[in-house]
């Protein structure tokens, strides 16, 4: 049986932690890493990142690689920036990282996402095109990917 204090502490952890999520969603693009997430939340890095993981199921730099493929991927189907834009555009230092990180989640590379993904996903509303083409993560990219079409 928790006590009261115990369960009260784990309901304010887990404010922190949506709040945490929800600062990378919106900031994304901005250089973030645990330390300064952690401070903004007032935990220490060590807390932030085993209660996150524990909280989502993956860790704090998981769930914003995630973030940022997601929306490169949202750019990359409008096909109007090339892929090196869009890997600085989500806040991905580097072109290699954001690519690798990209295949794994995406199952092809960002240029071949980008040829494919706008010719299948032409003529449909952004809002389903985001939900049917969305990155999970714990659904690692399968070695044969399904086809877009």
């Amino acid at each position: 049986m928790t006590s009261r204090p115990a369960a009260a502490h784990h309901l304010n952890d887990l404010a922190r932690l949506r709040r945490v999520r929800d600062r990378i969603d919106r900031d994304y693009a901005q250089p973030l890493d645990v330390e300064a997430l952690a401070r903004g939340a007032t935990m220490s890095a060590g807390h932030l990142s085993r209660a996150f993981k524990q909280a989502y199921g993956e860790s704090v730099y998981a769930y914003l690689m995630t973030r940022r493929i997601e929306r490169a991927m949202a750019m990359l189907r409008r096909g109007d920036l090339s892929v090196t834009d869009v890997c600085f555009a989500v806040g991905c230092s580097s072109l290699g990282t954001f690519s690798t990180r990209f295949t794994e989640l995406v199952g092809v590379a960002p240029s071949v996402y980008r040829r494919e993904a706008a010719r299948a996903t032409a003529g449909m509303p952004s809002c389903v095109a985001k939900q049917i083409t969305r990155p999970i993560r714990n659904r690692e990219a399968q070695l044969t990917p399904p086809p877009l079409a």
